[in-house]
């Protein structure tokens, strides 16, 4: 179960991003009944929002180091590489298409704190194709329109991610690492950028190729719904 800390951070969040989203409204004065006056919302910078989520996973993790870390916005399907509390990378992603969860067997994309365990596929060419983590040495096609390819392939790079939340991500049926929860290339690149996966986070195959070069094992990836 949740824990207030949990739900409070959630919901801090989502009031960042909803701000930092958000356009000018029009608001009707009490001066005059007809008078309009346009007042810009309040909005948090990209910047700020950042750095709020650094300086929380400082104070609710203080064993782990947070220099660099991921950030998966799962509402805007992007995935953030942030490095001294600025983003230094910005990829589009694709999480599940049943959506946040944990459970095994749910096929949705597991909220919370993570680490990458293992990271797999130093030297495989750009399509090529895993089975059970095992490099095949046979290549698919990158499809970039909307169309799915014969099979859910595992492509290019896999970065195998472990939760760090007992209860939410890690321990009995709840557990990213023996759900096999990856971050990894997909021949489908045309449904980059929306929920399509049976759990995993999807990349494009460059992209994945090029932010497996920027992590190391143990770096932290966040994922959160909003």
């Amino acid at each position: 179960m949740m824990t207030i800390l949990k739900k409070s951070f959630l919901y801090i969040i989502a009031i960042l991003l909803l701000a930092a989203c958000s356009s000018q409204k029009k608001v009707i004065t009490a001066t005059h009944p007809t008078e309009e006056v346009t007042i810009p919302e309040t909005k948090i910078s990209s910047e700020g929002m950042i750095n709020f989520l650094s300086e929380f996973l400082e104070l609710k993790f203080p064993e782990m180091t947070f220099e660099k870390y991921m950030y998966v916005s799962i509402k805007h399907q992007h995935l953030y590489l942030i490095e001294k509390d600025s983003t230094i990378k910005k990829y589009p992603i694709s999480t599940a298409k049943k959506g946040i969860g944990s459970k095994r067997n749910s096929f949705k994309t597991p909220p919370g704190l993570h680490t990458i365990k293992r990271k797999i596929g130093d030297n495989v060419p750009l399509g090529g194709v895993f089975e059970s983590r095992i490099y095949t040495g046979k290549s698919t096609p990158i499809i970039t329109t909307k169309q799915k390819a014969k099979r859910d392939y595992v492509t290019t790079r896999i970065m195998w991610l472990q939760g760090e939340e007992n209860g939410l991500n890690r321990g009995r049926n709840v557990d990213s690492y023996n759900r096999y929860i990856y971050i990894h290339g997909t021949p489908e690149e045309g449904f980059i950028g929306e929920p399509a996966s049976h759990g995993c986070i999807r990349m494009k195959n460059s992209d994945v190729i090029e932010l497996y070069g920027l992590v190391e094992e143990g770096t932290p990836i966040l994922i959160l719904k909003y």
